[in-house]
Formats: C-alpha cells, sequence, structure tokens
C-alpha cells in the first residue's frame, strides 16, 4: 500500500459582492478562515472579482481585464504569503490591446506568481458569450510545480474535455483544479436543470476515475441577472472534491460555503496499481484524436 501524503484543501464558493474590491475583501475573509483550519491550498472560482460579465457581449466590459501579473495577482499573492498558502485565482487577463484571456493563476506561499493557465476552451452559448471576450489559451496543459504539488489547473468549460484532464495526467499532475462558473438559466424545467447539474458532476468524476486523481472544482452561487433583459443565471454551487476513484470526499450545496477537507495525495498511487489505464492506452491507435470528425 502506498504511503499517505494529506493535503489539506479549501474551496472557496461564493456570490457575486458587487465589485472587484468587495469581493476581493469576502476572499481575504476566507482564506484567513481557511488557514485558520488548517489549509494549505485554496482553490476559488472563476472570474471571482465580479459579476460573470459574458451574459452579453460589450465592449465596456473589457475595463475590467487587468495584466498579470498586476493588481490582483499582487493581492492574491500578499494573502498567500501572510497566511502560507498556496492560491488559485481566476482572472480577466489583458495580455495587450485587442488581447484577452480567461486565465487561471497560482501563487506560492511566499507570495510569488509561480504559474498561470490559460483556457484553452472557449464557450460560446446563450448567456455564456465567452468568444467575445477571450481569445483561447496558448500555454497548452502544463502542470504548475508548488510547494504543495503539481497542479492540474483547467477552466470550467475545459471540464468536458477527457483530452484536457488526460493531458494534465500525463504531464505529472497531483490534482485536477477547475475555477468555475456555471449555472441554469431559472426558466428550464427542474428535470432539465438535475440533467444539466449532474452531467457537469459525472464528467468530473469521470476525469477523477479515468486518470486515478483527486478532481478540485469550484463553482459561484446566486442568481445574475442578464443585462439583455434574459432571465439571467442561477449558478447551482455544489464545488465538490473528488478522490482518484471518483469517490466524494466533500460537496457544497447552493449557499456560499468554505469547503475545507483532507485528500490523500498517497492514495493515487494504490489506485493506479488496481486500475492501470496508463499501462493499457493504445497510443498506436489514437491519432485520429487529433481529427476534428471522422468522416
Amino acid at each position: 500500500m502506498s504511503r499517505s501524503r494529506t493535503l489539506t484543501v479549501a474551496l472557496i464558493q461564493e456570490r457575486n459582492h458587487g465589485d472587484a474590491a468587495a469581493n476581493l475583501a469576502v476572499i481575504a475573509a476566507r482564506v484567513a478562515e481557511a488557514a485558520a483550519k488548517g489549509a494549505r491550498l485554496v482553490l476559488l472560482q472563476e472570474l471571482h472579482n465580479g459579476a460573470y460579465f459574458c451574459q452579453h457581449e460589450s465592449v465596456d466590459e473589457f475595463d475590467l481585464a487587468e495584466t498579470i501579473p498586476g493588481p490582483s495577482t499582487e493581492f492574491l499573492g500578499n494573502l498567500a504569503r501572510q497566511h502560507g498558502v498556496v492560491i488559485v485565482g481566476s482572472l480577466f487577463e489583458k495580455r495587450a490591446t485587442g488581447l484577452y484571456h480567461n486565465t487561471a493563476v497560482v501563487l506560492e506561499t511566499d507570495g510569488r506568481l509561480v504559474g498561470k493557465y490559460r483556457k484553452m476552451h472557449i464557450p460560446d452559448d446563450p448567456g455564456f458569450y465567452e468568444k467575445f471576450y477571450f481569445t483561447p489559451g496558448d500555454l497548452g496543459f502544463t502542470p504548475i510545480d508548488t510547494s504543495v504539488g503539481r497542479l492540474g489547473v483547467l477552466v470550467c468549460w475545459d471540464q468536458w474535455y477527457p483530452e484536457a484532464a488526460r493531458l494534465m495526467a500525463l504531464a505529472g499532475a497531483d490534482l485536477l483544479l477547475y475555477p468555475t462558473a456555471i449555472g441554469w438559466d431559472p426558466e428550464d424545467v427542474p428535470e432539465e436543470k438535475t440533467r444539466q447539474r449532474d452531467a457537469w458532476v459525472l464528467s468530473h468524476r469521470g476525469h477523477a476515475v479515468a486518470n486515478g486523481l483527486p478532481v478540485l472544482s469550484c463553482n459561484r452561487v446566486g442568481h445574475e441577472t442578464s443585462p439583455l433583459g434574459a432571465s439571467g443565471i442561477d449558478f447551482w454551487g455544489n464545488s465538490h472534491v473528488l478522490g482518484p476513484q471518483g469517490e466524494f470526499i466533500a460537496e457544497a450545496g447552493t449557499e456560499a460555503t468554505l469547503l475545507v477537507v483532507d485528500v490523500d495525495l498517497g492514495r493515487s498511487e494504490h489506485v493506479r496499481r488496481i486500475w492501470p489505464f496508463l499501462r493499457d492506452r493504445r497510443i498506436d491507435a489514437y491519432a485520429d484524436l487529433t481529427r476534428r470528425y471522422i468522416d
């Protein structure tokens, strides 16, 4: 049996509090609380500085973007250093005039920005008009080395793509992390809402099982109105931490929540020994995966 290697993680599931200053103040309080409970790794939700602005297409929203490094990475870095934790945040990155990304950032316990991941898969659906704002990522699927392990950081829409999780696993990630902003149309019938949320959870459980890795997914909560006058989005929360066999270690509900839980990173070694999926992959037969469709 492989040795236990326990990492205490925290997921900050929050609603939008109005603007960046208010949201970051809440994050600061939550990080302090998480650290007091022993957390060494803190995961924030997608685009945590404000409302989910991608419900419409407006050039004015680009004013929210900032450089990386920039004000928010400095703020989060100070928090990480103050509390001795690794923080994974999610920002609207201004790379250059007319060039923007949806970017996750990783701050080390000494406050340094040690890595970033630019969201690779960009949705364009009713209420989720991200292609208007974000250029697809160009940093690849590269885990970020930290004092608590190699972090396979992905973002929201990436969660539907097994290729992304697999490539992070093949590159040596110790766990997969997904800052997320996902919810349903309030006008959807209850059965459709349940199907959507269950599919989302199942996708993460599948990534955990197929790769033998823990998975952390942190979503936002609360109703956010649409600037277009549509019904808006009810963000459903349900942030969760999964073990390497897809088992639930912790799961939040639909309210603002701080999840703090222990994850045994050593279990991945044991699980991969009894379920050696990486060993049995037929890499000689997968060339067609790089094709858009097999006609």
